[in-house]
């Protein structure tokens, strides 16, 4: 396990760093001068310089570059220019927000995708195998953000139960405003998994086992929640692995949609300054998260089958 672990670490230092690269050059490409945005176009020339001088732009790239890779690895990512702040500090503030969206809308999806496709797979070519996977693919083709829009529009302006924007404190009102973004997220992601257990459980309920499961007795329940599910979970389980990528752009795209102050809007808000620390040290933290998420997965393997070697 340590072995392997160790090695999928290895593996990932090279993707880390052509992320870092990769968003290094691009943000360097956006046109824009953050020495400009910052002191306003009516400053004089003089003063854009000597801000420059002092943020360090006026260094060659592979200079700019270098100090970046050499604090990434120290995880220092130096001071937002358009915040003044630590840019670890100012990621940790608003990351909180985000994976508590992330993992909200991800309880929304699974407890959506269990029961569904359990009962489409057993219900295979019938009428409600039909409509369940009908109605899936309309969300499954609905944008993120347009689907938050209509959620916000029925359940907060017409019925008035639900925040469309913001975020209130405190527990209950923690939930009151992801309740909303995370549906939006559920129901896009749900789809997914919804086709990939159905057709786990489809392939399942054919093998020999089960068969031998109900020849002794075993109730219907018994069999699908004790023996199919588990076996047919494998294939759901990559997908949600190789899902936290898209899903973590999708819930970049939502938050602004929603007005939460998580690491969405901090992003949209880094790139209209052309704030260059704070988006790459935004680059390199997600990409790690993505690489952990994706670790887990991996790992999740051997937990729901032990017959899984890594």
């Amino acid at each position: 396990m340590l072995k392997y672990v160790g090695i999928r670490v290895l593996q990932a230092i090279p993707v880390l760093f052509f992320i870092m690269l990769a968003s290094f050059l691009l943000i360097h490409l956006v046109p824009g001068d953050p020495a400009r945005i910052q002191l306003g176009s009516h400053a004089p020339q003089s003063q854009v310089e000597a801000l420059r001088r002092q943020l360090g732009l006026e260094r060659p790239l592979i200079a700019q570059f270098w100090t970046f890779v050499t604090g990434a690895v120290h995880l220092s990512f130096g001071e937002s220019l358009s915040l003044h702040q630590s840019v670890g500090t100012v990621i940790r503030s608003k990351a909180g927000l985000t994976t508590m969206l992330m993992l909200y809308s991800l309880l929304i999806s699974l407890v959506l995708t269990v029961p569904l496709g359990i009962l489409a797979a057993v219900k295979r070519d019938r009428p409600v195998d039909h409509v369940i996977r009908v109605v899936g693919m309309v969300f499954f083709v609905m944008p993120s953000f347009w689907l938050g829009l209509l959620l916000a529009l029925v359940f907060g302006l017409v019925l008035g139960v639900l925040p469309t924007g913001g975020y209130e404190t405190g527990f209950g009102g923690e939930i009151r405003s992801l309740t909303l973004p995370a549906l939006a997220l559920g129901l896009v992601m749900a789809p997914l998994f919804l086709r990939s257990l159905r057709a786990g459980v489809i392939q399942m309920l054919d093998k020999g086992f089960v068969e031998a499961a109900r020849a002794r007795g075993f109730s219907q329940r018994r069999v699908l929640f004790g023996h199919v599910l588990r076996n047919a979970s494998i294939s759901t389980v990559t997908l949600v692995g190789l899902t936290v990528g898209a899903l973590l752009s999708w819930t970049l795209v939502v938050e602004n949609v929603f007005a939460l102050p998580g690491l969405g809007s901090l992003l949209v808000a880094a790139v209209s300054a052309r704030d260059y620390p704070l988006i790459q040290g935004l680059a390199v933290v997600l990409a790690v998260g993505v690489v952990i998420i994706n670790l887990l997965t991996d790992l999740a393997y051997a937990a729901i089958d032990p017959r899984v070697r890594l």
